[in-house]
């Protein structure tokens, strides 16, 4: 169902746009609607025909605001700032953006001769909003071949059972695998469309001899019976999806292949514990399964191939090529998608949206949110995740700026001396989880903003302050008391200093000549360095700013 829907006035006279209300089903509606209420923005904009130009941007920029809001998640809502109207990611402007598309796109097809000007000029000014949010967040690699050896056989392949493309394979450096655009693909466009019937789900499993000893397993998961039957699928010289095995690499180098010197760099991180606790999580589920149905069911699962490094294998496999798709048959599950697992992911990328199987077609279509050239690399959404996310489960840092690139900070409830905890911001019991991201992400100019998240500052104000009353991070803000903003910042800096300390200086090595693991990590502690160097310096000069007016 399209996000935003139109309506024309009776008059004729005036263009009525309803973007859909916020729903209270959403876990983030009180936060959402607080934010609309604080900004004065409304989800009913009404455009007459009469309006000049101007007019039509004006109330245009109401309606992004809006739309933006609808399509926050928690993240961009934790760290929305009173005075920003976004944008607050590029996910989030490309959702916004295309959802008022769709309408504007929808409208046109029997709109009436005066209400056609209105809508070309929304729909102009939103094409170049879109084009923009590209230009701002282009991805350079460089291309060192295309169509190589076994991918280019894969495309051809696919395309014999019913692939339907508008990209070609492509190896860039320091990237590895990646699709390009063999022509130009235009907002809306389909670039890549596979059929249900080449997508690796748990039908096969089922389908298969080993689905009758693996259900009697108590506990397992679809998830775990899909990575046993790709280990043993791989090597299997008669499957159908032989080409596709084939051309997959013998090492995925993601973070769970990190090796003892990648771990040493990345001593004094989250990233590190995170990695080892993985790990051995991996590990406790090979030793409980693998073992033993070798020793029960010899025949069906052989001994030699299901050691620990081709379960290791299989489980970078499903973590870097799985996706969660909606199957026509309504399931939902984690599935392997021939082709479509070599796009690679961009903060701003080209395919937002590919997770269900259209049920006419019953095919996946991969449809491009924003335009891409010929030649240009298209990119897909693999989820709004963090650079440690990233790094464990596929092996990279995005670049540019991530805003998912969050700290956590971990608080005890705060209770009123009845026990009750008191009222949060939210109006709902008291958030005890907050973060930080690096200040530079912030816009607010301020006083007493210090680049740090209301969300964040309210809750320390309130602690700090000893009368149990938080205040909301929106809205009027009360008489700043300097003593407790002092309090307030001393607070952030007895979290991050020590943090700053255990992180270390910049490792001095030559990263070009080291490992992918170690450069990799490398890269992770830095960019942990600098967000937390970012919460130390704008601390330092908030307490800077106090001194100044005392």
């Amino acid at each position: 169902m399209p996000l935003v829907t139109v309506e024309e006035g009776e008059s004729g006279g005036t263009v009525t746009i309803c973007l859909p209300p916020l729903s209270e089903e959403d876990p983030l509606f009180s936060e959402k609607k607080r934010l609309s209420d604080a900004r004065n923005l409304k989800f009913r904009y009404q455009l007459p025909v009469s309006s000049s130009t101007e007019e039509v941007l004006q109330i245009l920029d109401q309606i992004v605001q809006a739309a933006r809001i609808l399509h926050m998640d928690e993240i961009e809502l934790y760290f929305a700032e009173d005075d920003d109207g976004g944008p607050y990611s590029p996910r989030n402007e490309l959702e916004s953006l295309n959802s008022i598309l769709i309408m504007i796109n929808s409208l046109l097809t029997g709109a009436k001769t005066d209400i056609i000007q209105v809508l070309q000029v929304l729909k102009s000014k939103i094409i170049t909003m879109i084009n923009s949010v590209g230009v701002q967040n282009i991805d350079e690699m460089i291309i060192e071949k295309l169509d190589a050896g076994t991918e280019e056989m894969l495309l051809i392949w696919g395309e014999d059972h019913g692939v339907r493309t508008k990209l070609k394979i492509a190896h860039f450096k320091e990237a590895g695998r990646g699709a390009v655009a063999s022509e130009d693909i235009s907002m809306g466009d389909i670039a890549l469309e596979i059929p249900e019937s080449l997508i690796i789900s748990e039908d096969l499993v089922r389908e298969s001899d080993m689905y009758d000893p693996l259900k009697q397993l108590d506990d397992i998961t679809s998830d775990t019976m899909l990575l046993l039957w790709s280990m043993r699928e791989r090597y299997n010289s008669n499957s159908r999806f032989k080409i596709f095995f084939d051309t997959l690499p013998e090492e995925f180098n993601t973070g769970l292949s990190f090796g003892v010197d990648a771990l040493a760099v990345l001593e004094g991180t989250l990233l590190l514990e995170e990695l080892l606790q993985a790990k051995q999580l991996l590990r406790q589920q090979y030793d409980a399964l693998c073992p033993k149905l070798c020793a029960n069911h010899p025949k069906i699962f052989q001994q030699e191939l299901y050691t620990w490094d081709k379960f290791l294998w299989a489980c970078e496999l499903w973590y870097s090529n799985g996706m969660k798709v909606v199957l026509s048959d309504g399931k939902l599950g984690t599935c392997l998608v021939p082709i479509a697992g070599l796009l690679n992911h961009s903060l701003c990328p080209h395919i937002l949206h590919y997770g269900r199987v259209d049920q006419s077609t019953k095919s996946l279509k991969f449809r491009v949110s924003r335009s891409c050239k010929a030649g240009e690399q298209c990119y897909l959404s693999y989820g709004t995740f963090p650079g440690s996310h990233l790094i464990t489960f596929y092996g990279f840092l995005p670049k540019g700026d991530n805003p998912y690139d969050v700290m956590p900070l971990d608080f005890d409830d705060c209770c009123n001396e009845d026990g009750r905890s008191n009222e949060a911001w939210t109006g709902e019991s008291s958030r005890t989880t907050h973060m930080v991201r690096g200040t530079w992400l912030s816009k607010s100019d301020k006083p007493h903003a210090y680049g740090l998240p209301p969300p964040l500052l309210a809750h320390l104000r309130s602690v700090l302050k000893g009368d149990g009353i938080e205040q909301p991070p929106e809205g009027p803000k009360p008489d700043i008391h300097k003593e407790n903003e002092r309090a307030v910042l001393e607070t952030v800096l007895s979290i991050f200093n020590p943090m700053l300390e255990g992180i270390g200086d910049s490792d001095d090595f030559e990263r070009d000549n080291s490992r992918w693991d170690v450069k990799l990590a490398a890269d992770y502690k830095d960019l942990q360095r600098r967000i937390i160097s970012s919460v130390t310096k704008s601390c330092y000069s908030g307490l800077e700013m106090l001194d100044a007016s005392a």
